[in-house]
């Protein structure tokens, strides 16, 4: 058997850091109202000159590090973005530029806040289908510059941040317990394009835009998508939601986070929140707890970790991994 094992993970949050009283002094909100509502307190927003790619890179040489692997051992590298620095060239081949890094290839996945979880399952099918040995798998964002800094409805929720895995091709006996990237779950739905989107882009207005949220209809929305995905990929494994030793979802709003663990029956305790310290950092949310929980030591070696995402578009999807 072909798995695709996790051999090491990095992140990178910029050094600025925007806090809600701040926030509170240039639009009508305040500390409690945001914490209240979404479980924010604070978000990191990129310094001027500081780009998508930078990030990405920062985060990738941490888990390369972590990995104990050299660029070299790379085979592909795959970033998920809503945030590239340019239109193209997209910013895998600038961070495999900036990473030294002159034979494979690289490329971006663009499903927003469920890019992660795209680009997890897209790495595995690359690996086991012979394409690649050892995948950079990155999600990162400067979402800061979406926002309209005048909305408190959408300037208070995101923020900036990078996360990155290495996957490792490992060949596994049929009798060995099954190891890494089980089997995964993605789902779109175009209908809902406009409950979560940004009015502007190269084909339509040739500007960058601004982010615009329908925040009940998405809400309403996340917690059924989110269960129902989860439920399909474990069905798909043979496991059930007992057999989960963590849930690491996508981190856009407390709330949602403790509807869905509570729709899935699953302890707070086994649920890695991280929002309130970063805020939505969309593609990079997910690889950014998952490396906090790995860090901390929470997340070892056998455990059975569920990824989850869902962002604009729809886009959802889930990864049931045995780490």
């Amino acid at each position: 058997m072909i798995r695709s094992v996790i051999r090491g993970v990095g992140s990178y949050l910029p050094a600025k850091v925007l806090t809600n009283e701040e926030l509170a002094r240039t639009v009508d909100t305040s500390d409690e109202w945001i914490q209240q509502r979404v479980g924010i307190k604070e978000r990191h927003i990129a310094a001027e000159g500081e780009y998508t790619s930078d990030l990405a890179t920062a985060a990738s040489r941490a888990a390369l590090a972590h990995a104990g692997l050299a660029i070299e051992d790379i085979d592909m590298i795959v970033v998920a973005t809503t945030t590239p620095d340019y239109t193209f060239p997209s910013a895998a081949t600038l961070v495999q530029m900036k990473l030294g890094m002159h034979h494979g290839f690289a490329f971006d996945i663009q499903a927003v806040c469920s890019g992660f979880v795209y680009a997890v399952a897209t790495a595995d099918s690359y690996i086991k289908n012979g394409m690649a040995r050892r995948v950079l798998v990155i999600g990162a964002e400067t979402f800061s510059r979406l926002l309209d800094w005048n909305d408190r409805t959408t300037c208070v929720l995101f923020g900036d941040g990078a996360g990155a895995v290495v996957m490792e091709r490992v060949d596994q006996a049929p009798d060995e317990p099954a190891r890494g990237v089980l089997t995964s779950a993605l789902r779109s739905d175009g209908r809902h394009w406009d409950k979560l989107y940004v009015d502007g882009g190269p084909s339509t207005t040739g500007t960058t835009g601004h982010v615009h949220m329908q925040g009940p209809e998405v809400f309403r929305h996340a917690v059924g998508k989110i269960t129902d995905v989860v439920y399909a990929t474990l069905e798909q494994a043979g496991y059930t939601v007992d057999d989960l030793d963590w849930f690491v979802p996508h981190q856009a709003n407390k709330r949602i986070i403790d509807g869905a663990g509570a729709k899935l029956g699953l302890p707070p305790e086994k649920v890695i929140t991280t929002v309130d310290l970063h805020a939505n950092t969309s593609a990079a949310s997910v690889p950014l707890a998952l490396s906090v929980a790995v860090s901390d030591g929470r997340i070892k070696q056998g455990d059975l970790v569920m990824l989850e995402a869902m962002g604009g578009g729809f886009t959802w999807g889930a990864s049931l991994i045995r780490w």
